[in-house]
């Protein structure tokens, strides 16, 4: 367990991992506080604590992750530093949650072009609405309350092109090919695993 708020934390997972394992060679940064429904959404309510918090945990965890790993990275002159961010950032139905998901995108180029000659890829996966355990387990107690299936459930919040929520194992599979050899020709970029937002053109 790490906190990412805090470098001493992570500085001490690092160091562990290398202890252990060897070395590094992947970095996926996912920690954040979970974004819910009871989130203030609105400009009224974000107050300065609310964006900070957002910003510590989520931002700058990805930063000091990425500072604690760089320099086995650059030694061994290969790497993969994965951030993974949300489709939050393409849209603007909260200031906390697109400011944090844009500014992930934002340290993964600004990495991604000082890493990049070191043979270190640094790209952003944006998650949509995914079925994760803590999602399966809200869903569960809906349908016990309500009598309503888990799959009725699911198919009323699946607002995506495909017509399903994406599973978490989907995006795992993303992650798991920018994490390879094989993705050499793509870094710095944003690649979104959420089923197509319908209507919109990101170019």
């Amino acid at each position: 367990p790490t906190d990412t708020s805090d470098q001493a934390s992570v500085d001490a997972l690092v160091a562990r991992a290398v202890a252990e394992l060897g070395g590094v060679d992947i970095l996926v940064n996912s920690a954040a506080t979970p974004w819910s429904a009871d989130k203030p959404t609105s400009f009224a309510a974000t107050t300065d604590d609310i964006l900070r918090n957002e910003v510590e945990i989520k931002v700058l965890g990805c930063l000091r992750t990425a500072r604690a790993v760089a320099p086995y990275l650059i030694e061994q002159g290969w790497g993969r530093i994965i951030n993974i961010s949300g489709l939050g950032a393409r849209s603007a139905n909260s200031i906390a949650q697109t400011v944090r998901n844009v500014s992930v995108a934002a340290v993964t180029k600004n990495l991604a072009d000082e890493l990049g000659p070191h043979g270190i890829n640094v790209t952003v996966v944006h998650p949509g609405r995914t079925r994760t355990e803590r999602l399966a387990a809200r869903l569960a107690e809906e349908s016990a309350e309500t009598g309503t299936p888990i799959a009725e459930l699911e198919q009323q919040i699946a607002k995506n092109s495909v017509n399903r929520l994406i599973d978490a194992s989907e995006v795992a599979d993303v992650v798991a090919f920018l994490a390879s050899p094989r993705s050499i020709g793509i870094t710095g970029d944003a690649i979104a695993v959420g089923g197509g937002v319908p209507g919109a053109v990101y170019y």
